[in-house]
C-alpha cells in the first residue's frame, strides 16, 4: 500500500517511511495536485484538510487523519489498513522515499567519515539520492518509538 500525505502531515509521512511504507510528501503541493497524484499512482490520500475530504468523494483511497499527534496518526493509518504485519523499519529513504539497498562496509567507507566507517555495524544506500544510512546514536530512540507504536496495536481509539 502506498500513500501521499498533504502538507499538514509531514511527520506522519516521515514515520511511515521509517516503518518501511511508501509515503509521498510534497509540502507545497496544492490539493488538486495531491488528488491527481493519488489517482495516477494508486495512492491513498492522507489529509487533515476537512475541506479536501468534503470536496472529494468518500472512497477507500482517502483517509481523514483525526489527530494532531503523529503517533496517533501512525496508529490510525496502520489500524485502518491492517498494516501492522507489513512494518519493515529502516528500509526506505527518509529523504526521497525510495527503497534502500544494503551496502557493504568497504564501499561504505568511501561514502562516510572514517569514524563512522569504522564503528557502524551496517550500511544502506539510496539509489535515488545517494544518501547513506547506518544505525547511529538515534537508532535506539527510534527503536523505542517503534516498539511503543507496536504496543498500541489493536487498542481502542479515544
Amino acid at each position: 500500500m502506498t500513500f501521499v500525505a498533504d502538507c499538514m502531515l509531514g511527520r506522519l509521512a516521515k514515520w511511515l517511511r521509517i516503518l518501511g511504507f511508501d509515503a509521498a510528501y510534497f509540502p507545497k503541493a496544492e490539493d488538486p495536485d495531491l488528488v491527481a497524484l493519488a489517482r495516477r499512482e494508486g495512492r491513498v490520500l492522507l489529509t487533515r484538510d476537512t475541506g479536501l475530504i468534503e470536496r472529494t468523494a468518500r472512497r477507500p483511497d482517502r483517509l481523514f487523519v483525526r489527530s494532531d499527534d503523529w503517533q496517533d496518526q501512525v496508529v490510525q493509518v496502520l489500524d485502518e489498513y491492517g498494516l501492522w504485519d507489513e512494518i519493515r523499519p529502516n528500509t526506505r529513504c527518509l529523504a526521497c522515499n525510495l527503497p534502500l539497498k544494503p551496502l557493504g562496509r568497504e564501499p561504505a567507507r568511501n561514502l562516510v567519515s572514517p569514524y563512522i566507517g569504522e564503528r557502524a555495524a551496517s550500511f544502506a544506500v539510496c539509489a535515488g539520492c545517494g544518501r547513506v544510512f547506518w544505525p547511529g546514536t538515534h537508532a535506539g530512540d527510534m527503536e523505542l518509538k517503534i516498539d511503543q507504536l507496536r504496543a498500541r496495536r489493536g487498542r481502542p481509539r479515544n
